[in-house]
């Protein structure tokens, strides 16, 4: 009598989530299907911060999202050191909360001491450590604009190239913008001061733990994601073996690729076919930039088209894609749809562009109106 062989079923292939299942669960996760009624600061929190390389798009990406939201809504807080402007993700600048800045920052301090291999030739000879606490009790004695840091700095390195020290000082300190930078219609010229000076409060290294934590807040922003697409979001590589810890804690699915994804087992995934209303985004929005495939949001047709050189453009969601760039000239809101606009799309357009101007823009009458962005 022979005996028969067990076979071992194969684990089950991991659910597939196509661009549009994808799209609906960045948005719920992006406050973008519907505005949220949290406050500014605890959004802030949420997001993981916000992209801020000018002073106002904070302003309109919390419109997109946020009920009841006010300029003063943000400006508040960050004038009681509640959210600050800082350097962090990406080596870019960005709205977060006065916690987030102190952790998130030396989590990223990899990145930007690899930033400094590229002005190397510029530091030759300079001792960065010296340089670190030369630049922090200049900027804590008091807050010193670029030109004022570097110009300092000159007088203790003279052969050195000016950019390169002013870059060195930037990504060797915590530095933050302090206000009125960073408040609406009052913002001023960029002033630097350490952010344990500014807080009132040191920042300390990153704990061990730190990379999980953040993974956990990542796929809670912007999930369901791929280990790429956090290393894109936060200028990180090796984030590999922070996944792997967490993959007990986690679900997977696929994209139509076949890349790996990963998610909160709890977190929203909405049915495909929700609807998403029309949202104007600033330049630099979140939600366009942080996942190495960026189908989700924007088709592959459009790749490229919200960007022209070094120039990022305002940009228009239709149905929870890219769809158009807009901006504001004058008396007018011009809005360049990359596609037709049946006359339903071009009034809930409307309805959206009304609502965000009347939030960020009130008692100034815009003409709405198709045109050119670009060029």
């Amino acid at each position: 009598m022979t005996k028969s062989k067990r076979t071992t079923a194969a684990p089950p292939s991991p659910p597939v989530l196509g661009p549009r299942a994808l799209n609906r669960a960045t948005l719920a996760r992006q406050l973008l299907l519907s505005r949220s009624p949290m406050s500014a600061t605890a959004a802030v929190d949420h997001l993981v911060g916000l992209q801020a390389q000018n002073v106002k798009p904070p302003y309109y990406a919390l419109a997109a999202r946020l009920d009841g939201f006010t300029p003063e809504a943000l400006s508040r807080p960050m004038a009681d050191r509640e959210v600050v402007r800082i350097v962090t993700l990406r080596s870019t600048i960005h709205t977060h909360t006065a916690d987030d800045c102190l952790t998130l920052r030396p989590l990223v301090q990899a990145a930007r001491d690899r930033e400094l291999h590229h002005f190397r030739a510029g530091l030759a000879g300079v001792d960065l450590d010296r340089l670190a606490a030369t630049a922090r009790a200049l900027v804590e004695e008091e807050p010193r604009t670029m030109k004022e840091l570097r110009e300092a700095l000159l007088e203790d390195w003279p052969d050195a190239d000016p950019q390169a020290l002013s870059v060195a000082a930037r990504c060797k300190l915590p530095l933050v913008q302090v206000t009125p930078r960073g408040l609406w219609g009052r913002s001023g010229q960029v002033r630097l001061t350490t952010a344990e000076h500014w807080l009132g409060r040191p920042a300390g290294p990153a704990p061990a733990s730190a990379p999980d934590a953040t993974v956990l807040r990542y796929l809670a922003a912007f999930g369901p994601a791929s280990v790429k697409d956090m290393q894109t979001w936060a200028g990180l590589t090796r984030l590999r073996d922070a996944f792997e810890r967490l993959r007990p804690r986690l679900v997977t699915f696929r994209d139509e690729n076949g890349a790996e994804l990963f998610d909160l087992p709890d977190a929203p995934r909405p049915d495909p076919d929700t609807p998403a209303p029309p949202r104007f985004l600033p330049e630099f929005d979140n939600l366009l930039l942080s996942h190495a495939d960026r189908t989700r949001v924007v088709p592959p047709e459009l790749k490229g088209r919200h960007w022209q050189g070094n120039i990022a453009y305002r940009t228009l969601l239709v149905d929870g894609a890219l769809a158009g760039l807009w901006r504001l000239d004058g008396d007018a809101l011009v809005i360049e749809p990359f596609g037709h606009l049946d006359r339903t799309r071009w009034a809930e357009v409307t309805a959206e562009a009304e609502r965000m101007l009347g939030v960020l823009h009130p008692g100034t009458a815009y003409d709405i109106r198709f045109g050119t962005v670009r060029g």
